[in-house]
């Protein structure tokens, strides 16, 4: 008997979703509560079967792409470079948003953001590519990253900027391919739109939404 891929409702369309515009030049995440709805993404939890325990809102300008994680639960612990085994969100884009390939294209970034540093690192690239699409991975210190800690919740703020991310150009393709995964200890984790369990989601831009860049 072959064996059965299981399907949650998030894989029956492909998401579409709007990314609005923040007009600021500064080199460090702006997103805070007066403006922050508007760019909030929908939630998909439902979608994946998952529980919701973070909000998170994104934005673009022409120097790169912001984002605000509010994780509603206890900062507990961090890992590096096993990222996925504690607190971090991970961040997956396509600045070509292609949908034919099922592998990375020299388009296609994985980044990962922790709230706090783990022996100098939280921030960086970690895209593994095929060898024809190999380029140098963007340099840690170029992204900009803050965290508020709480007793029961935190929040992560990280600025990309345009020179970690390979081919974008707003001005001549107005689409990002777009997916995140949210971990926390014990194997909890909140997706956008692929499911780990059903997908390699590092390895399937093909899979993730597209994010509309609206100004």
């Amino acid at each position: 008997m072959e064996e059965l891929v299981p399907i949650t409702p998030v894989n029956f369309f492909q998401m579409s979703v709007p990314c609005y515009y923040l007009n600021t030049k500064a080199a460090f995440p702006r997103l805070n509560g007066r403006n922050m709805r508007k760019y909030l993404l929908p939630d998909t939890s439902a979608l994946c079967h998952e529980e919701h325990f973070a909000d998170v809102t994104m934005a673009w300008n022409e120097e790169g792409i912001e984002c605000r994680v509010q994780v509603e639960k206890k900062f507990e612990q961090a890992f590096y470079p096993d990222v996925v085994r504690g607190d971090s969100v991970e961040v997956f884009i396509d600045t070509r948003d292609v949908k034919t390939s099922g592998y990375n294209t020299r388009f296609c970034h994985h980044f990962f953001f922790l709230p706090e540093a783990i022996e100098g690192h939280q921030a960086g690239e970690i895209t593994h590519f095929r060898t024809e699409d190999t380029h140098e991975l963007c340099d840690p210190s170029d992204i900009a990253v803050k965290t508020k800690i709480q007793k029961n919740e935190y929040v992560l703020q990280f600025f990309i900027p345009k020179g970690c991310l390979f081919g974008y150009d707003p001005e001549q393709f107005d689409r990002l391919g777009f997916s995140y995964r949210i971990n926390r200890p014990y194997w909890e984790s909140q997706h956008f739109s692929v499911v780990t369990e059903d997908y390699k989601l590092e390895e399937q831009p093909s899979l993730w939404s597209s994010m509309r860049l609206v100004k």
